[in-house]
């Protein structure tokens, strides 16, 4: 029987984070996010700005006020004044009440747009420019621009804002980092031929759940080795057993709240890879440390590109994105290689602090074969410095 470790690799600092009943970011951290977006406002003549979330989804929402999106939710950013947060089910405001210190919690009420809007009249936002950020529906954007007359689209100033994480935000995702690792390491020791795409799922989460993770994703790719048919994982595990001789490949998002890590492998079950997979493998490898070598300060999507194009030059190409940003979002720079797909890259340089994932599906030119290998690393004047410790290459169960 597996036992599970401990989260491995974690500093004292991290362990400490870990351990807490509801982890929290430190006054120091909160009161710099604060200011960066009060600048946002500034810059765009906006005095009040609502964030929005569902689903999941909006992790400006998190960011500044640290209620992690569930259900509907808006928030209200006024400077001087205390937040306000709008939870559309009624159920979930009780913990909200626990968790957030920093802003009022409220019902969304029969309508969350309309009940912001009823705090937003009583701070005098009436006819006055309001920033948004946020994926905030067609029907709620129309009722807020008949009320504001003005209404603002601060998501691309906030994505810059989270491109470069603070070392207080980096210690975060090197627990997600960390609970990711803990899937590839269960995969490798409980992984056996008859188990299903769903027995697989069950591993991975199993893994990580009672550490405090939670699923982000966990993509699967099964197939023969000897006759592929598959080239990339999909979104939505099946029925389809494990068998001796195939490939397994993924990619694992495991979160630790709002801060995750993202790793992907491939394994060969019961048998050495075959030629081609070990040609796609070592070319993935490869292009994955070149890649690396050129995520430093100053060096531009151009650079990345460059390196990955050592995959099209080994006669394969990829299909998933060679590399994008990460760490509260899908992030700039989305890349790929001139044979997916003609792009123009990014007008952006790269920076310390920023975080993507390097992860080069490398495939055959006829769509029959392919492999995933990489993880998230952060931008150093060394280059990529990941933030995962799952054992690399090509593994075997």
């Amino acid at each position: 029987m597996y036992q599970r470790p401990p989260v491995p690799d974690l500093t004292d600092q991290q362990n400490s984070i870990l351990a807490q009943e509801w982890p929290r970011f430190s006054t120091g951290e909160l009161t710099r996010r604060r200011a960066a977006i009060e600048a946002v406002m500034v810059e765009n003549d906006v005095s009040y700005l609502l964030l929005y979330g569902a689903g999941g989804r909006g992790s400006a929402v998190p960011w500044l006020t640290e209620w992690s999106v569930t259900t509907e939710v808006m928030a209200i950013v006024t400077p001087g004044e205390r937040d306000s947060l709008f939870i559309q089910y009624f159920n979930h405001t009780p913990f909200a009440e626990r968790l957030i210190s920093k802003a009022e919690v409220n019902w969304g009420g029969a309508s969350t747009i309309r009940t912001t809007i009823e705090e937003l009249k009583k701070r005098g936002a009436a006819g006055q420019r309001i920033g948004i950020i946020g994926g905030l529906p067609f029907g709620p954007y129309e009722t807020l621009k008949e009320f504001s007359g003005d209404v603002v689209n601060l998501n691309a100033a906030y994505t810059k804002l989270r491109l470069v994480k603070s070392e207080e935000e980096l210690d975060w995702f090197r627990i997600g980092a960390a609970l990711s690792d803990l899937a590839i390491d269960a995969l490798q020791e409980e992984m056996r031929p008859g188990q299903t795409e769903h027995e697989l799922a069950d591993i991975v989460e199993h893994s990580y759940v009672p550490h405090g993770g939670k699923s982000g994703i966990h993509f699967f790719g099964v197939t023969s080795m000897t006759e592929p048919h598959l080239y990339v994982p999909a979104q939505m595990t099946s029925n389809r057993s494990v068998d001796v001789g195939d490939i397994v490949f993924t990619e694992i998002t495991a979160s630790f709240w709002d801060y995750s890590g993202q790793v992907l492998r491939s394994f060969s079950v019961g048998s050495d890879p075959t030629p081609l997979y070990q040609d796609l493998h070592d070319t993935a490898v490869e292009a994955f440390d070149a890649i690396r070598a050129v995520a430093k300060p100053g060096n531009r999507p151009e650079d990345l590109i460059a390196a990955g194009q050592l995959i099209e030059r080994n006669g394969f190409t990829i299909c998933d994105d060679l590399i994008h940003g990460y760490g509260g979002g899908y992030f700039p720079p989305v890349l790929g290689i001139p044979s997916r797909r003609e792009e123009p890259a990014p007008n952006l340089i790269l920076e310390a602090g920023m975080m993507m994932v390097i992860q080069p599906n490398v495939i055959t030119t006829d769509k029959t074969a392919g492999v995933q290998t990489g993880e998230c690393v952060v931008v150093t004047e060394q280059g990529g410095v990941s933030l995962h410790r799952a054992p690399r290459g090509f593994l075997r169960v």
